[in-house]
């Protein structure tokens, strides 16, 4: 399908299926605005198929959720945007709170770099192949990563 002709709506979902059937895990679409599920292990490959083929030229965010006491404990989460149509995908990852790790999106959108160190930062998320995972916002001897759930209120002592 033409990018210009590329809806966000159920349509992206058909089109993730036919790039690969197992991407998809889940959808939901609430107020126009859609999410997807995607397996943990494709997101890399997901995002550059939604950038080259589908036009979601613009990462806008990642952040992450903490379910803690839940499992799978973490969702790594990607915000999507189709300039050229002003249109918007949420991309959710469900990752295990004792393996809390993904693979990088730097080779699809180089923005992903500090929105990834950031998350790591506050998280623990660890992105596989980043080029430069460091603390971003604190310092490098902080223990712990303080938007988890079960990080202590008055920090570690």
């Amino acid at each position: 399908m033409p990018v210009d002709s590329m809806p966000v709506d159920g349509n992206l979902t058909a089109e993730l299926g036919a790039f690969d059937a197992e991407a998809v895990l889940a959808e939901k679409l609430d107020r126009g605005e859609l999410t997807l599920e995607i397996t943990p292990g494709k997101i890399a490959a997901v995002c550059a198929h939604l950038k080259t083929a589908c036009g979601f030229e613009r990462l806008s965010g990642v952040t992450a959720v903490d379910r803690y006491p839940s499992e799978p404990r973490f969702e790594a989460v990607y915000h999507l945007h189709s300039v050229s149509r002003n249109e918007r995908v949420r991309l959710k990852c469900r990752l295990r709170g004792d393996s809390a790790e993904i693979d990088s999106v730097t080779l699809v959108w180089r923005s992903a770099n500090w929105y990834e160190r950031e998350v790591f930062d506050l998280f623990g998320i660890h992105f596989r192949n980043h080029p430069d995972l460091r603390r971003i916002m604190l310092p490098d001897d902080w223990q712990g990563h303080p938007l988890r759930k079960d990080y202590p209120v008055r920090g570690y002592k």
